[in-house]
């Protein structure tokens, strides 16, 4: 009876391990509709690769690089978490309140924002000339961050 408990496990852990394998794909279509959808209305560049990242055999997190080297993260359900651009671009200011981008104008001319990483209370803003800032989900300038 042990045995068969532990050649379960065995297998069972075997198993998990092969199916948390990432996949990648080059083709915007194995994204969920609603990530196509941002991709869509925010960048003209394509999809270069997707990177399906997966836990126990279910897909966690899709992660993806446009032509222009853009790097977006988003949840199992297509709904972004993080947008990353090179510093010669900036991020849409769809991903982000029209306070953050008053406060970036005001206070620090001349920079762009080519980060934008989404969390439960706010978002982390990171400028071009490599500040990075917290703001609350309205958009309130809460801190710098280290």
């Amino acid at each position: 009876m042990k045995k068969l408990i532990l050649c379960l496990l065995l297998l069972g852990g075997a198993y998990a391990v092969v199916s948390a394998k990432d996949t990648y794909a080059h083709d915007a279509s194995v994204l969920p509709e609603a990530a196509r959808n941002v991709i869509g209305k925010n960048f003209k560049s394509k999809v270069s690769v997707v990177k399906i990242d997966k836990d126990f055999g279910r897909v966690s997190e899709y992660d993806v690089t446009l032509s222009d080297g853009t790097e977006i993260t988003f949840d199992r359900q297509g709904n972004w978490k993080d947008v990353e651009t090179n510093v010669n671009s900036s991020v849409p200011s769809a991903f982000y309140p029209s306070a953050v981008a008053s406060y970036v104008k005001k206070n620090h001319s001349g920079t762009r924002v080519v980060g934008v990483e989404k969390e439960r209370r706010g978002y982390d803003v990171t400028l071009s000339n490599g500040i990075e800032l917290k703001f609350d989900s309205q958009g309130n300038f809460l801190r710098y961050d280290d």
